[in-house]
């Protein structure tokens, strides 16, 4: 295995980065996954303005005769819900790395920030009908990004040992399938 560099991917071998509890991540699986989120809240954005302006015809984001997709600020609303995934993905990064139930962290701290994202529409000045279309596509984009970015983090996460583990291992502490480990330790595995 290669030398770990400053930024605590390994040079010189593979892209795994190993953690005090035992567990490794798979740094490549991570940020991959983190970038197709990204690609997918993108989508969400565009995909939500175009339903709701060009089927309900609900102006979000621009004047009416914007057209179905708005305006420039549509790109911008879907540039940014793509610069949160990798935002939450930098923050999944750091909590698997120093967290004691990184998921779970995650999850809260993620989940809370779509509720302010779904929120904040109706603190602005606009009719109550755009409101509603831009909390709801808000919200939708928030739980994509949460439940895939929970997904690929779980699937980022590596027992050290090599070994796989068989299904159910360790759900009651006292089996002794490992005694490295404890119960909380299998939580992402």
């Amino acid at each position: 295995m290669g030398a770990l560099t400053e930024f605590g991917a390994v040079s010189g071998g593979s892209a795994m980065n190993t953690n005090d509890n035992g567990r490794s991540i798979n740094v490549s699986r991570l940020w991959s996954g983190g970038l197709a989120t990204a690609v997918v809240a993108g989508l969400v954005i565009l995909v939500g303005t175009l339903i709701v302006r060009g089927v309900f015809g609900i102006p979000v984001l621009a004047p009416e005769e914007a057209g179905y997709l708005g305006d420039a600020t549509t790109g911008v609303y879907a540039a940014t819900a793509a610069m949160a995934a990798l935002i939450a993905t930098a923050l999944l990064h750091l909590l698997m790395l120093s967290a004691p139930r990184p998921m779970t962290f995650f999850g809260w701290i993620v989940g809370l920030a779509t509720i302010v994202a779904a929120v904040t529409p109706f603190t602005q000045g606009a009719p109550l009908t755009s409101q509603i279309a831009t909390g709801l596509i808000n919200a939708v984009c928030g739980i994509a990004i949460v439940s895939l970015l929970t997904s690929v983090g779980a699937s980022a996460y590596r027992q050290r040992s090599g070994r796989p583990r068989l299904h159910g291992e360790g759900a009651l502490p006292d089996a002794g399938y490992d005694p490295g480990y404890s119960a909380d330790d299998y939580e992402s595995g």
